[in-house]
């Protein structure tokens, strides 16, 4: 018994060192960019780092990091959660729609950049706002943390892809746990 106890005790110390990791990983990237971006700016793609971060730039030029403004996607790399496979498909949804593309950016108005030095922006591929098409999807939620011009818009395709059962709005436990997080989010803007 205290074998199997230490055992497992071991692979959840594993598995939290590793996510975590990775996670820092991510976030370290994204700190050491020294690049400077202005609304209106065409970058390009350098890589994906989540459902709702990237790494973009201009030729020759170091990269930033952008958040992007609006939505909360899910972590990708989580095994065995509910979430997992709505998140992967954020992040192949990314990477199909933003790369060989000029990305226009629109930064945030309300804070330039977040506590990890991402600038907060809109991403417009082939005039697409990118993040509307994660909502639309059911891919990402709504995160109205920091404010932007069109957060009434997207709420309402949220609702929308909620009603016609997409992405994670279509299973049971990806819902009720959107659902949790939204929840979440407005107790504490309260």
């Amino acid at each position: 018994m205290t074998l199997v106890f230490w055992t497992v005790i071991v692979c959840l110390l594993g598995t939290s060192a590793f996510y975590g990791f990775s996670a820092e990983q991510r976030r370290s990237k994204v700190q050491k960019t020294s690049g400077v971006v202005n609304s209106g700016d065409l970058l390009n793609l350098v890589e994906v780092l989540d459902g709702d971060s990237i790494l973009a730039g201009k030729a020759g030029e170091e990269p930033v990091g952008l958040r992007l403004v609006g939505i909360k996607a899910f972590d990708a790399k989580v095994e065995k959660d509910v979430m997992t496979p709505f998140a992967q498909a954020g992040v192949e949804l990314l990477k199909r729609e933003l790369a060989n593309k000029p990305l226009r950016v629109s930064l945030s108005a309300s804070s330039a950049q977040d506590k990890y030095g991402r600038y907060l922006a809109t991403i417009y591929a082939d005039d697409q706002d990118i993040s509307l098409q994660l909502i639309r999807q059911g891919l990402a939620l709504v995160y109205p943390v920091y404010p932007f011009p069109s957060l009434s818009f997207y709420l309402q395709e949220q609702e929308l892809a909620h009603a016609k059962r997409r992405g994670f709005w279509s299973h049971k436990q990806a819902s009720e746990r959107a659902m949790a997080q939204m929840r979440e989010w407005r107790s504490q803007s309260e």
